[in-house]
């Protein structure tokens, strides 16, 4: 027996199933009906709270079973909610992320401004489409110009090591992303498990901004750095916003640069060194490497969420 167990405040609401006997028009019925309750559930009071109940062998199952019962864009929504209710306090100068996970950051953050939960933020995009989602949201915006020091800032990541070095950059707001997230008193990484690896690398190619004046010419001079001898340069083409080959053009960052993106086969062995080499490289604006950034990380998964501090 599986049981979903969410929970508002004092409410509890308790979906028992066993997938094996649903018929498939059931089954579709049920996951509608759970994304309904969790839509409901997280537009007033707090994200989910984490809840164990006794089972008849007096172990713990514990809450939000999630491996059965909530998407991928569920996971990244409740990691993103719970960033914002711990961590978002009124008066602050806040740090909004770019990509799928941060989306709901910035969401969470326009619901409790416009609920009076919170008063008095400004906040600072760190990508184009991050700003025209904060506007429409009501989210009163400033600059680095202006605000220089952050109390928090919230996104996601690509990639998570055990030591919380980050790879990020496939949404293509690598440098925005790092000169607002670097400047802040609190940086709050969200993710689903799956981000989670033994080491950067393969799993998802590391990005990095170049200019495009003789854009050629520097990725065969970070090809060659030691760190990146096991590599594979490629330019990214298409739209900026994912590393997927979908177009004949060049992608262009909100800077007006171009991406490499770095494909390993093999674990990188010292993201810090591979760092400092690849920003001493004339030509680099930026790389995806966050380390040493994180504050915290936010994991949602299939034994619910948990919290790796730095």
């Amino acid at each position: 027996m599986n049981l979903l167990i969410l929970s508002r405040k004092q409410e509890k609401f308790i979906i028992p199933f066993r997938r094996q006997q649903l018929s498939p028009l059931l089954l579709q019925y049920r996951m509608k009906f759970t994304a309904a309750l969790v839509s409901l559930l997280a537009t007033s009071g707090s994200a989910f709270q984490p809840l164990s109940v006794p089972t008849k062998n007096n172990k713990n199952l514990h809450a939000l079973h999630m491996s059965t019962a909530l998407s991928q864009d569920e996971l990244k929504k409740l990691v993103g909610y719970k960033a914002v209710d711990d961590y978002v306090k009124s008066g602050m100068v806040v740090g909004l992320g770019t990509g799928s996970t941060a989306y709901f950051a910035v969401e969470r953050v326009g619901q409790k401004l416009k609920s009076g939960e919170l008063k008095d933020i400004v906040a600072i995009p760190t990508s184009i489409r991050t700003k025209e989602q904060a506007e429409s949201l009501g989210i009163p915006l400033v600059t680095l110009d202006t605000h220089s020091k952050l109390d928090v800032a919230i996104d996601g990541a690509d990639e998570v090591d055990p030591e919380l070095n980050l790879t990020k950059g496939g949404g293509g707001a690598l440098f925005r992303e790092k000169i607002v997230e670097i400047v802040s008193d609190k940086f709050i990484v969200i993710v689903d498990e799956s981000k989670i690896c033994d080491g950067l690398g393969p799993g998802f190619p590391i990005p990095v901004e170049i200019v495009p004046f003789c854009h050629e010419h520097t990725m065969r001079v970070i090809g060659g750095l030691p760190s990146c001898k096991d590599c594979k340069p490629v330019l990214r083409l298409g739209s900026c916003a994912n590393n997927q080959v979908d177009g004949d053009e060049i992608a262009v960052t909100d800077n007006g640069n171009y991406v490499v993106d770095l494909h390993f086969e093999t674990p990188i062995k010292d993201p810090k060194t591979m760092a400092t080499e690849l920003k001493n490289v004339v030509g680099v604006v930026e790389h995806g490497l966050f380390c040493g950034m994180a504050t915290a990380v936010i994991i949602a998964g299939s034994d619910g969420i948990s919290v790796k501090e730095a």
